[in-house]
């Protein structure tokens, strides 16, 4: 997709719109070793964004990477969301479904894991779709049980169009305090800004390293 100062605005607008609505309103992970590792095991559930290949993306990938060398020795399992990342940011219901329904699978199935959800763009909006106070409108309809803030220990995510409407992960009243939500300067998704440079380096700018630090505090 080509973006233009026009496309910019209009993304950003319908992301805005989009995500606005929805913060208002499965094939197993390679699991961490967790039945063996307890409390130790970690789970990272990510989802790329548009013009990725399937998968957790640069950002993810980036994030992921960091983390491992800040936890030790500690088993440490990904999962990638399965959706067809668009520019269609309502699409993102698809997404947040499948994530919901992997949480939840692991929250059954090794329930000591520590689970941190990230994702970038579109992926950055399936997370706040599972994290707000959930409703079928915009086709979202798994929502998390109640007792999920307590299996999830982190989120982090990178580009997330809420922000660009002042309603970044940091500002949820449950998850608020686990969440880093970065957003460079500049970036037409998540700010004011005209610069698609500045949406697509993230993963190759630091934040993924800064996200992973300020995550693994939190494990």
């Amino acid at each position: 997709m080509t973006f233009t100062a026009g496309s910019n605005r209009v993304l950003r607008g319908a992301a805005a719109a989009a995500l606005a609505t929805a913060a208002a309103i499965i094939s197993p992970l390679a699991l961490p070793a967790a039945n063996a590792a307890g409390s130790n095991a970690i789970g990272v559930v990510s989802a790329g964004g548009p013009d990725e290949p399937p998968g957790i993306g640069r950002a993810g990938q980036a994030f992921v990477d960091s983390l491992r060398g800040k936890v030790g020795n500690r088993s440490l399992g990904v999962y990638a969301v399965n959706y067809p990342a668009s520019y269609d940011f309502l699409a993102a219901a698809n997404g947040a479904n499948d994530a919901s329904a992997h949480i939840q699978y692991v929250m059954n199935t090794c329930p000591d894991t520590r689970l941190v959800l990230g994702g970038y763009s579109q992926g950055a909006a399936i997370v706040d779709v599972i994290t707000s106070v959930p409703f079928p409108a915009i086709g979202f309809n798994n929502p998390l049980p109640p007792d999920a803030p307590d299996h999830i220990a982190a989120l982090a995510v990178f580009g997330n169009p809420t922000a660009e409407v002042g309603l970044p992960l940091a500002s949820s009243p449950v998850y608020g305090f686990k969440a880093i939500d970065l957003c460079n300067g500049g970036d037409p998704v998540c700010s004011d800004g005209n610069s698609v440079p500045a949406h697509r380096s993230y993963g190759a700018d630091g934040g993924a390293n800064q996200a992973a630090a300020f995550v693994a505090n939190l494990l």
